[in-house]
C-alpha cells in the first residue's frame, strides 16, 4: 500500500504483486521521495488524472508537460483480461506504438482512472475494436464481473490490453474525483497546480 498526499487530499492505492517490475520500480522511487512536489499535469473529467513529470516540479505556468522521464523505461507486464482499467485502477503512462511497439512504460509517470459508466453496446464495441488490435486466436470478451464493474463503477475500457495496470485505489474516489473536476487550461493542465505532496509506503 501506498499513501499518496496531494493538495487535494489523500488517496491510497494496492500496488499488485502480478507486475512486479512497476510494483518494485514504484516502491523504490517513493522511497527515494522522487514523487514529492510533482504535479497532476494532465487531467481530463471522465477519463483519468496524470503526474509523475519530474520537470513538473520546477515547472512555470506555462510550460508544456507529460514528456519528462528518467532516462529508462520498464518493460510491459499488460496482465489483460486478469487486470483492466477500472475505475481506480493504477496504470503507467508511456509513448505511442509508433516509437514504443513494445508498450515499455515510463519508469516515472502514471496515471488513476477516473472513467465513466458504459452501456452492453458500448462495450460490445470496445470488445470489437479490441479483438481487431489484439488479434488473438480466441475473440476476447468481458466476463460478467467485468461488465458489472465497467456498467455500474465506470472506467476507461479502450485503453484495456495497452498499457500496464499495475496496482488499483483502495481509499480515497473522493480526492480522485474532486482533481478529474478542476479546470483546465491548454495541454489539460489544471489552471491552479494541484501537487503530490509526499508518497509513503504504508503496508508491505
Amino acid at each position: 500500500m501506498v499513501k499518496i498526499e496531494t493538495t487535494l487530499g489523500t488517496i491510497k492505492v494496492r500496488l499488485y504483486d502480478e507486475t512486479p517490475l512497476h510494483r518494485d520500480n514504484f516502491l523504490k522511487l517513493v522511497e527515494e521521495s522522487f514523487y514529492n512536489d510533482v504535479l497532476f499535469h494532465r487531467v481530463i473529467k471522465d477519463f483519468m488524472i496524470q503526474a509523475g513529470d519530474p520537470e513538473s516540479k520546477s515547472a512555470d505556468s506555462t510550460a508544456r508537460l507529460g514528456s519528462g522521464g528518467l532516462g529508462y523505461t520498464i518493460p510491459a507486464e499488460i496482465k489483460f483480461p486478469e487486470l483492466y482499467h477500472k475505475r481506480g485502477a493504477l496504470a503507467a503512462a508511456r509513448l505511442g506504438d509508433m516509437a514504443n511497439p513494445e508498450r515499455a512504460s515510463s519508469a516515472c509517470q502514471f496515471y488513476l482512472v477516473q472513467g465513466k459508466c458504459f452501456t452492453d453496446q458500448e462495450l460490445d464495441e470496445v470488445e470489437h475494436r479490441l479483438n481487431m488490435v489484439l488479434r488473438s486466436t480466441i475473440p476476447f470478451k468481458y466476463s460478467e464481473a467485468q461488465r458489472r464493474q465497467y456498467k455500474t463503477f465506470g472506467g476507461t475500457p479502450h485503453l484495456d490490453g495497452q498499457y500496464t495496470v499495475f496496482g488499483e485505489i483502495v481509499e480515497g474516489f473522493d480526492v480522485l474525483d474532486k482533481i478529474s473536476a478542476v479546470e483546465t487550461s491548454k495541454g489539460d493542465r489544471p489552471k491552479e497546480d494541484v501537487k503530490i505532496i509526499s508518497m509513503k509506503v504504508v503496508k508491505r
